[in-house]
């Protein structure tokens, strides 16, 4: 500890990232990584940039890779999205940071459930707000009627982390239309491996503001780039704060790759439908095994054993060569977190599962 730290940074305890080590080579099973490289058509892209051009700042308003984004969706909800409903930041937990900062003063209430994504108490610490944590029931579930009329603002993941249990559409339109004056996050990270996006809601309400990541279905955590789509005047609000804070956070190389990535929809398609049929055959192979698995609609599972503790389970794991993620926390500590693989790395990991067990 510095003495030159200032209060805040003395008392907080920050965000803990899922393990890199690299001390040998490991199967990796334990950050929701994509198992397969971003499409062919980015990596061409990328590679036949002038990259002399990286002596020149990138595009401030990352405006050509907004309108792309803007018309994928306005195709796929057959509703119009505007370029000015978008907002592009340095990967979704930088826009879920500046979220915090643009609509939440200091002191005030946000409402997130008791077992969601471990950055939302270390967000609400560092800038001062009063965290509700609403207990997930008996099945880990979010129980929408406990978000009705709250007095504060509301974040949720969707599909929630790490449970990769999803609320329906239906439901997440409840909550938004119980508390119209109150901003209502949705944080869909998973959403392209099996439940239906709340970018539907955007042109009906002006509350809800629905932020997705390209790390997870666009194979793109190396990248660092997530959006947000909302009414023009909350992303008005985000870039005020931007420009307040950093003009440049988009790359020129990401902010190519990333256009590319949205024009070659076949492959966005394809991906998501093998990682899905995989995380398929991998829950009913664990289920054979015993365990039980919550119902998944995220390129991860959540699984138990009653017979092996989980964070024995995770230890063994990874002295085999298999890094999955544990979190010692109140209810969830004799779960575990598994990303879906490839279909080579599910069975290495069932087979070792099974001389484990």
């Amino acid at each position: 500890m510095s003495k030159f730290w200032n209060d805040k940074i003395k008392e907080i305890e920050p965000y803990v990232p899922g393990e890199q080590p690299k001390d040998k080579k490991y199967i990796k099973l334990n950050t929701n990584e994509n198992p397969y490289s971003p499409s062919k058509k980015v990596i061409e892209k990328i590679k036949s940039m002038n990259l002399e051009d990286l002596k020149l700042y990138p595009d401030p308003d990352v405006s050509e890779l907004r309108k792309v984004i803007a018309e994928y969706f306005s195709q796929k909800i057959d509703e119009r999205i505007t370029k000015e409903q978008i907002f592009v930041g340095n990967g979704s937990d930088e826009v879920l940071a500046l979220i915090f900062m643009t609509f939440f003063n200091k002191g005030d209430k946000v409402y997130y459930p008791d077992i969601t994504y471990s950055f939302y108490p270390v967000y609400a610490d560092l800038f001062d707000l009063k965290e509700v944590k609403i207990p997930l029931n008996k099945n880990f579930e979010i129980e929408i009627d406990k978000y009705f009329g709250v007095d504060g603002h509301i974040i949720i993941t969707n599909p929630n982390a790490p449970t990769s249990i999803a609320l329906k559409l239906e439901e997440v339109e409840e909550i938004v239309k119980k508390n119209p004056n109150q901003l209502v996050v949705v944080d869909e990270a998973y959403i392209d491996f099996g439940a239906e996006s709340a970018v539907k809601l955007v042109n009906k309400y002006d509350n809800v503001l629905v932020v997705q990541t390209f790390s997870k279905s666009r194979s793109f955590a190396g990248m660092r780039l997530g959006y947000a789509i909302g009414s023009e005047n909350i992303i008005e609000g985000l870039n005020r704060l931007k420009f307040s804070f950093n003009s440049y956070t988009i790359d020129r190389i990401s902010i190519e790759a990333g256009i590319e990535s949205f024009k070659d929809d076949d492959y966005f398609v394809k991906i998501n439908a093998k990682i899905i049929e995989t995380r398929e055959k991998t829950v009913k192979k664990l289920k054979e095994l015993e365990f039980k698995v919550l119902n998944s609609s995220a390129n991860f599972i959540f699984i138990s054993h009653n017979k092996v503790f989980a964070g024995d389970l995770y230890k063994q794991l990874k002295d085999n060569g298999i890094l999955v993620r544990y979190f010692a926390k109140d209810r969830i500590d004799n779960y575990l977190r598994v990303t879906i693989g490839t279909d080579e790395e599910m069975e290495i990991f069932i087979e070792k599962l099974e001389k484990l067990l």
